[in-house]
Formats: structure tokens, C-alpha cells, sequence
């Protein structure tokens, strides 16, 4: 399996070799990502990930998995509401788990675990999580059906699955002046700001390659989700796939 075919960007390659590619790029861009995120979004994926935690209606005592927490920013979104259960915060990159350390270290009276492991493979028993949350980071993943295996067989029954990622606008209008600006705007900003033109190139190039809205949607039915919706924002540049285990 690991000698199949698959999309780094635009490029094939080995599904093995997927993996550490992508784990180079965010270990390139790991000091610059959230600057990076504020200029590329002009700020709103501040508001997406606020939407997000606002769908989530996370109870205090929840035990919650944030899978690809990168630099830890939806973690502190929410300890900031009063969170007394438990959260987990797992990268399989470690310089954005370092990051993450470093921003949650002020938090340490909560019960924050931090945790280097792959979303394919996670060393979690079943039935363990109320919330599962996948933030900009499916997309990146080399076989997404083994990740959404794991986050259903990890949830308790009853937990929710909330995944935001880049998504297809629904107007062509959008969709035309998007793929613009992933294509030529998204690696300008690479090169000139963060001094790395080949990372942004793929990011932009990822979100290209990553299913739409009804196809995620059937994925997750397929894996064993139940009460599928998503929800589209701005015109569905990015969605949010919410399902539950049942």
C-alpha cells in the first residue's frame, strides 16, 4: 500500500513518501504559520476556527482529541471558556507541537496532554473522546479513510466529529477568483513574506486536490458517521463536516 500512487499537490508520489513530504513543509513554515494564516486569510481564519468551537457546544467536562493541533490555537479557544475536562493536542509534527507547548505552557493548571502521533494510527482505546475536532489538517493526511476510521473508533458513543478544512465555493464567480488566488497570491505570500515560495505552492495546491463538500460527506457515512451535515462558509471557501458516532 505504501508504494500506491497519490497527491502531493500536483505532483505523484509515493504514498509513503507523502507523509514526510508534508512534514517537511510544516517544519519549514512552522515559526511563520500563524502570522502566515493571518495574512493568507486577511484574519478570517480566526473567525472560522471561532465558528467552529461555537458549533461544538463543548461541555466543561468534556474529554476532547484536537488532531493536527498545530500551533495550539483551538486548544487555547477553548480553555479560554472555562474548560475543565480534558484535551489532547496531537501533531505528527513536532516543531508544531514544541510551538504548542510553548503558547499553552501559561494553561498548566488544565489538563492538557500534548502527544506526537499520526491521525492514521492514534494510541487511544475505543470509546474515548466526546469531541473530535480535525482543523486544516485532513487535507494533509495520505489516507484519509484510515484517520476517519480512528476518529469514529475512538469516539464514545454519542461523541461528535467536527472536521474544518478548505473546501469548493459554490458560485463559479468565487470559485474562479479563488483558484486565482491559491494559484498565484498564496505562493507571492510564500516567497516574499515567509521566504518559502514551494511550501505555499502545495498548500494552495492541496486544497485543489482535497474532496468536496458531498464527497467528504459520503466518506464519513461510509466509514460508519451518522447525522451528517455540513455547513459552508463563505460560499463554502472552507466547511465544516460535523457527524456522530452512534
Amino acid at each position: 500500500m505504501d508504494n500506491l500512487k497519490t497527491s502531493f499537490g500536483k505532483r505523484k508520489v509515493t504514498a509513503i513518501k507523502k507523509t514526510s513530504l508534508v512534514q517537511r513543509v510544516f517544519s519549514d513554515v512552522a515559526t511563520d504559520y500563524d502570522l502566515m494564516n493571518d495574512i493568507m486569510s486577511l484574519g478570517a481564519h480566526r473567525y472560522w476556527k471561532k465558528e467552529l468551537i461555537h458549533l461544538m457546544n463543548i461541555q466543561l467536562t468534556d474529554d476532547i482529541v484536537d488532531i493536527g493541533s498545530g500551533t495550539g490555537d483551538l486548544v487555547e479557544l477553548i480553555i479560554k471558556k472555562n474548560f475543565k475536562g480534558s484535551i489532547y493536542s496531537v501533531d505528527l509534527n513536532l516543531e508544531m507541537l514544541n510551538i504548542a507547548k510553548n503558547r499553552l505552557k501559561k494553561y498548566n493548571n488544565h489538563n492538557i496532554k500534548f502527544l506526537n502521533a499520526n491521525a492514521e494510527d492514534l494510541p487511544f482505546k475505543r470509546n474515548v473522546f466526546d469531541k473530535y475536532i480535525i482543523s486544516f489538517c485532513l487535507r494533509n493526511i495520505t489516507y484519509i479513510d484510515k484517520a476517519l476510521k480512528e476518529a469514529l473508533r475512538i469516539l464514545k458513543p454519542g461523541g461528535a466529529f467536527y472536521c474544518l478544512e478548505f473546501s469548493t465555493p459554490e458560485s463559479n464567480l468565487v470559485n474562479s477568483l479563488y483558484s486565482n488566488y491559491k494559484k498565484k497570491i498564496i505562493p507571492w505570500i510564500g516567497e516574499n513574506v515567509a521566504k518559502n515560495k514551494n511550501a505555499y505552492k502545495y498548500l494552495g495546491e492541496s486544497i485543489n486536490q482535497f474532496p468536496m463538500q458531498e464527497y467528504l460527506l459520503s466518506k464519513m457515512q461510509h466509514i460508519g458517521f451518522k447525522e451528517l451535515k455540513y455547513l459552508n462558509i463563505f460560499n463554502g471557501i472552507v466547511a465544516i463536516h460535523i457527524g456522530y458516532k452512534i
